[in-house]
């Protein structure tokens, strides 16, 4: 029963912290405003951990040291998580399997990031699409969707690449959790 509940919060923590690094990285790349409200809480949230490593790597279009905090912080959940469902079994053993399992846990974390935001604006864009947070939406899932609607006809007026990118970040998502769960017996 313990080992249930630490595992939930442990998940609901890091992926809720690892999604907000990985949100940051995106907007970065998608040159979102830095002074709106949803920006100014990503940056308060994570600059505990990214501004110092910042000084080790610079900043670009790529945001290499939130990139590797995300992947710090899965680290630190992979092993908390091993500590818990392997009790008594050292991490330095399986120091490869964690590695490459942190790596699995950051993917996870980015299509769990799209596919949420997605169906956030999808949802906004039926029952509110004067929401102003719909252009920071639209901004960000443009690099997704756009080629998408590219091949989708629209029909009626519906635009259905939603729901196929939707459909697309699911069937990741399970080979990604598949391949976590055949490295490590317990998944990610």
């Amino acid at each position: 029963m313990f080992g249930e509940v630490a595992r939930f919060l442990l998940n609901t923590l890091f992926t809720l912290f690892g999604a907000t690094l990985l949100l940051r990285a995106w907007m970065q790349v998608v040159r979102m405003p830095p002074y709106n409200p949803v920006s100014n809480a990503v940056m308060q949230a994570t600059n505990w951990i990214v501004l110092p490593l910042r000084k080790i790597l610079p900043g670009g279009k790529i945001d290499w040291a939130t990139l590797l905090a995300a992947y710090i912080a899965a680290l630190v959940y992979v092993v908390l998580l091993m500590m818990i469902v392997l009790a008594g079994v050292d991490p330095t053993l399986m120091l490869q399997m964690i590695l490459l399992v942190a790596l699995l846990t950051v993917v996870k974390w980015a299509l769990n990031l799209i596919i949420w935001v997605t169906i956030l604006m999808a949802l906004l864009s039926w029952l509110n699409p004067q929401s102003p947070t719909m252009p920071l939406l639209y901004q960000i899932t443009a690099p997704f969707l756009d080629p998408l609607r590219r091949i989708l006809p629209r029909l009626g007026g519906i635009d259905l690449s939603p729901i196929l990118l939707f459909v697309i970040m699911q069937v990741l998502l399970m080979v990604v959790t598949r391949a976590a769960v055949s490295m490590t017996l317990f998944g990610i």
